[in-house]
């Protein structure tokens, strides 16, 4: 089994096992104990978090990823990892004296006006800051292709911390501003491990010199920022003006529905962390015919994979929400299936977005985002007021399609491929197929027996093509392997 599948199976464990915690945590504990919302208030913080963070990180961790494997030799790469370490460092010299004289501006731009939200400010400054420097070491191990841990303390490390956390809360050992503090410290002990574990992996030799590309690295940096800034605004906007447009709890009700869908994602995000750095060194070889290769292979797999992950998500729905049974949280059954069907869109593009981000043509991922994230307040500002949460969700599933298709045009037009075979077909009509099927099943008594039943026929009827037709050698060597581990 090559590094890519071996890897990427340690990684799905990894995301698979956050997810699982993550779902404790955003199904029981937070909705049990502190309540909806307690809930509303830290998903808000966060994702205005996650809207600060590209600009601290000004892009970096883009760079080293694409510059990497063109550095001649260790020179050259040194110098680069010295770089992208240094210049958030000036980011942030220069951004200091601006919030110190702005400040007011500033915490009432990221609050929204709402008291709760100013109350943490300091938790959105701070945790952009430790996010934006453990992306950047994150992508130093991928480069060296130890992308395993690093994976670890993306996806289960914050989980398991607030899982932590929630427990304290319930059992009245901490309040609310200890657990906002105490998250704090653990962004930054997270951000310690990483360091030493790339310093483990690799030290640099310090260099005084600039990169001899540098112009060019830093002009990819500003680039990729303004990208990964409206990204940002993409992916968090829906939550921030649902806070803003409506209240605390639809947020929370919302972000349980986003987490549902995003276990169809969690496939990609594993593959993504090994094959990006493959992706890159593919183009800066000009090997068109292995880009290709890793372009149908990862979209074919990942159609298989997060195909059956949403069948199981959205044939189950309802039972799900039943068990969960809280008040409120089902309101966003609808949520979670306008938004799977983006998040499966995007899965079938494989390795796609790498290909653009790491290209010679990566301003294009500017010209995407930037439009993209200004149809997404325009859409977000109409249909959140209209509809409530399925109008957020429909603004969503229209961005990802806006999106996804200029990429597809786009690497078409430059490289003349694209991710779809006959044998993405094949599965995808297999897929609608299975779901006309399963959809008639009637729910039993017993929400719990409805899930198993249903989910077992889905991965029996979905065997009986995938075999038959030996759609993924890649995922049978996977099966197999684990099958004589076990057996």
């Amino acid at each position: 089994m090559g590094i890519v599948g071996r890897q990427s199976i340690y990684n799905t464990l990894s995301i698979g096992f956050a997810f699982i915690i993550g779902a404790i945590n955003m199904l029981i504990l937070y909705p049990s104990f502190p309540g909806k919302e307690f809930q509303g208030l830290i998903v808000a913080l966060l994702a205005n978090s996650n809207l600060l963070q590209p600009f601290i990180s000004f892009g970096v961790q883009h760079t080293l990823i694409k510059f990497f494997s063109s550095s001649k030799n260790k020179s050259e790469k040194d110098r680069l990892l010295w770089f992208v370490l240094l210049l958030p460092i000036l980011v942030l010299i220069i951004l200091i004296p601006f919030y110190t004289y702005f400040d007011f501006e500033i915490v009432n731009f990221l609050s929204n006006g709402n008291e709760g939200v100013t109350h943490f400010t300091f938790l959105i400054i701070a945790i952009a800051i430790s996010t934006a420097y453990f992306e950047i070491f994150f992508s130093w191990l991928r480069v060296h292709f130890k992308s395993v841990f690093g994976n670890f303390l993306k996806e289960v490390y914050p989980r398991l911390l607030t899982f932590l956390l929630l427990i304290l809360y319930a059992f009245g050992i901490i309040n609310l501003d200890s657990f906002v503090n105490y998250l704090i410290v653990g962004y930054y002990l997270r951000l310690i491990i990483v360091i030493g574990y790339s310093f483990k992996i690799y030290i640099p030799s310090f260099e005084f010199f600039l990169p001899k590309s540098w112009r060019q690295m830093l002009r990819y940096s500003f680039l990729i920022f303004l990208s990964g800034a409206s990204a940002s605004l993409i992916l968090d906007i829906d939550k921030s003006m649902i806070f803003s447009l409506i209240s605390e709890e639809n947020v929370a009700f919302y972000a349980v529905a986003l987490y549902i869908t995003a276990v169809i994602e969690a496939p990609g995000r594993a593959m993504f962390q090994i094959t990006s750095p493959m992706v890159a060194k593919a183009l800066n070889e000009n090997d068109k015919l292995n880009l290709e290769k890793l372009l149908k292979k990862s979209s074919l797999n990942l159609m298989i994979v997060s195909g059956i992950i949403f069948l199981i998500i959205n044939l189950n729905l309802i039972d799900f929400y039943k068990i969960l049974n809280k008040e409120g949280y089902a309101s966003a059954i609808g949520v979670v299936v306008i938004v799977s069907i983006g998040k499966f869109f995007s899965m079938s593009m494989g390795c796609l977005n790498n290909i653009i981000s790491n290209s010679k043509y990566y301003i294009y991922v500017f010209w995407f985002s930037v439009s993209s994230a200004i149809l997404a307040i325009i859409l977000n500002f109409i249909l959140i007021k209209s509809y409530g949460i399925i109008g957020a969700s429909i603004a969503t599933l229209i961005v990802i399609i806006f999106i996804n298709s200029c990429k597809i045009l786009l690497v078409y037009f430059l490289y003349k491929i694209h991710p779809y075979s006959l044998k993405t077909m094949e599965v995808f009509i297999s897929l609608v197929v299975i779901y006309g099927l399963i959809y008639l099943i009637p729910s039993f008594q017993s929400s719990w027996i409805s899930i198993f039943i249903r989910t077992a026929l889905i991965l029996f009827l979905f065997s009986i093509p995938f075999f038959s037709f030996g759609w993924s050698k890649d995922i049978i060597d996977v099966i197999n392997n684990i099958r004589r581990k076990l057996f």
